[in-house]
């Protein structure tokens, strides 16, 4: 059995965290028209993803924007390794997401609110907890950075994102935009006290 985590992503990580996107996008986001789909999640976008994770683990706006991996574990096979003594070497492969900010909607006070950007996991590594071990580390680090609330935009249309916040006592705040992605797709605002 794999050994799991979470922890701060890393420069090495780039490449690993925009494939987990891109799959899990292709994987579960099938419900968006195809056009806007391969324009967020088709290899045209790779390049721009790829610039934009670097710039976010690099570079980040504030101290208070973060981008966190779960990991998985696994022990590597050494050649002739017969020695027992030594503990075996690991190999660690980045399964899923999730990244935060300071709210930026106006109606939220930044100081207060902090914004969920990005929850994924990939799509060959789901219902192994990574979901949740990724949501408590980001909630973690948003109580300790001061933050009473956190507020995420999910698409209406994309229910086992939504069955899953709610499991996690996340509920709509009655917000919701219109996305014109060739027909009209609307995301609802969910929200969680964390104070």
């Amino acid at each position: 059995m794999a050994d799991v985590g979470v922890r701060a992503a890393l420069r090495r990580d780039v490449d690993a965290v925009t494939d987990t996107q891109i799959r899990a996008w292709r994987y579960g986001y099938t419900f968006l028209p195809e056009g806007p789909l391969e324009q967020m999640a088709g290899e045209g976008a790779r390049e721009l993803w790829r610039r934009q994770w670097e710039e976010a683990i690099v570079a980040p706006p504030t101290p208070r924007h973060r981008l966190l991996v779960a990991v998985e574990r696994e022990p590597v096979e050494e050649p002739g390794g017969d020695n027992d003594s030594a503990p075996p070497r690991l190999r660690e492969r980045v399964v899923g997401l999730a990244s935060h900010s300071p709210a930026e909607d106006p109606d939220l006070d930044p100081t207060k609110y902090a914004e969920l950007l990005t929850l994924l996991v990939d799509p060959d590594h789901t219902r192994r907890g990574h979901g949740s071990r990724l949501l408590n580390a980001t909630v973690d680090h948003l109580r300790e950075d001061g933050f009473a609330g956190v507020v995420t935009w999910v698409f209406a249309e994309h229910l086992p994102m939504l069955a899953f916040l709610e499991s996690a006592g996340w509920a709509a705040d009655e917000a919701e935009r219109i996305l014109d992605m060739g027909r009209p797709v609307r995301m609802i605002r969910l929200a969680t006290d964390i104070s």
